[in-house]
């Protein structure tokens, strides 16, 4: 079914469904990289058998086609210029794994109950003492907070790596793109505020924070039109600005909420 799928989105064969049909034109209205389509449709085939990462390399080729070549193909269809499009891509690609890492995260209970599946890299989880039994029997302790809070680390400095390139988007897709980050990034607060406990429970936004969110990203951005400055105000918990001058470009962790 997947390979029928993938030969519908490249305009091989004819679509049978409306959004098919609409993915294949937008496709190849706005030139969406062939090997994107593929990256995609072979991350969501590879869903079919796999079920554990043993490495975040691992697990980052995976994301290539989940997340990353998501955000490469809506970088495409904004119909950036040859210039902004090498400048923003790399970021796409960062700010793609970023959200599906937060989404690994959040969902810890979600995908063992409704999966069987682990996401967090099997070396993260041994590194810190929790064996794959522990997560599949959903047993929290410190050893999975702090490996949950590791991955939590890694994501952030994705997070700043990502909305870096949001400046070389068109400016009429910049704030939806930070907003979505903003969104995002806000679990990784309920995470911290559950002690990194994603095993018992998986946390939401509620409707209201949701709006409260929207309302307060959109008074900032209309008064600096600076994507990272405003993303740094609303998300305090890991402020990069903070971190480069504590650890340099590179450092080993992200500053912690108060």
């Amino acid at each position: 079914e997947l390979d029928r799928l993938r030969r519908v989105a490249l305009g091989e064969t004819q679509a049978d469904d409306p959004v098919l049909d609409a993915f294949a034109s937008v496709r190849a209205e706005r030139g969406i990289d062939d090997a994107d389509v593929h990256a995609f449709v072979d991350a969501m085939a590879s869903d079919v058998d796999t079920d554990r990462y043993e490495t975040y390399e691992e697990l980052e080729t995976y994301m290539n086609g989940s997340a990353a070549a998501v955000g490469r193909m809506m970088t495409a269809i904004m119909d950036l210029d040859a210039e902004s499009e090498s400048r923003a891509l790399p970021h796409a690609t960062k700010l793609g794994e970023a959200f599906q890492m937060t989404n690994f995260i959040r969902d810890v209970r979600e995908d063992v109950v409704e999966r069987d599946r682990i996401y967090l890299p099997r070396e993260t989880l041994e590194s810190h003492g929790v064996s794959e039994r522990q997560i599949l029997d959903l047993e929290f302790d410190d050893r999975v907070a702090a490996a949950i809070r590791a991955e939590l680390a890694r994501t952030e400095r994705l997070y700043q790596e990502g909305v870096a390139g949001i400046k070389y988007l068109p400016e009429d897709c910049q704030f939806a793109v930070l907003l979505a980050s903003v969104l995002y990034a806000d679990h990784h607060r309920l995470i911290r505020n559950l002690g990194y406990d994603t095993v018992s429970t998986t946390p939401e936004l509620p409707f209201l924070r949701k709006l409260s969110l929207l309302v307060r990203t959109r008074w900032k951005w209309q008064w600096t039109r600076d994507p990272e400055a405003v993303f740094h105000e609303m998300c305090r918990g890991f402020d990069a600005s903070r971190e480069r001058r504590e650890h340099g470009p590179h450092g080993p962790g992200v500053a912690q909420a108060d």
